[in-house]
């Protein structure tokens, strides 16, 4: 499977299985930022505005393909402000139920980690929501655990949930 950065044209090329991915995570209960049910228009959409970042540089996206599909992909998104240039925030790890337990979120958290690494960032953080599968990921690769909110964010169903925040140097 193949895991590859995109720019702004490949965003765009890509942007449909993009939008599958994000439904499918979604559909499947993923707390990513979405209520469900998401429609693939609305998942489009979003997909389509962060296009400007890429072309920017503000934000990488990679995706893996499998025969010729996306099924999976992650981001850092790198801080803007003349203090926080050391650090950058990994967002959207998202794996197609399809493509799960083959290791392949752990290969995109680590092309994402060596990514940053390669650009000069030193901190990567994230949020994820506790007690998920993913924060199994991101202990097993090293992340430290600092706090836990409770009631952050709601569920794809609508039900608010803690979230977990997390740290590594890279």
């Amino acid at each position: 499977m193949k895991v590859t950065r995109l720019d702004r044209a490949q965003l765009t090329e890509c942007i449909g299985d993009l939008a599958d991915l994000l439904v499918d995570t979604v559909a499947d209960g993923a707390s990513v930022g979405f209520l469900g049910p998401l429609d693939r228009t609305a998942a489009l959409t979003w997909w389509k505005e962060r296009a400007g970042a890429v072309g920017e540089g503000r934000l990488a996206v990679w995706v893996a393909c499998r025969d010729g599909r996306t099924v999976g992909t992650v981001s850092l998104a790198f801080a803007d402000k003349p203090n926080s240039r050391h650090r950058a925030e990994l967002v959207k790890l998202m794996v197609h139920r399809d493509a799960r337990g083959q290791g392949l979120g752990r290969r995109l958290l680590t092309t994402a980690e060596q990514a940053a690494t390669d650009a000069g960032v030193t901190l990567l953080h994230l949020d994820t929501e506790t007690d998920s599968p993913a924060e199994r990921l991101y202990d097993s690769a090293g992340w430290t655990r600092a706090g836990v909110i409770p009631d952050y964010a709601a569920s794809p169903a609508g039900v608010l949930r803690p979230t977990t925040i997390y740290f590594k140097y890279v």
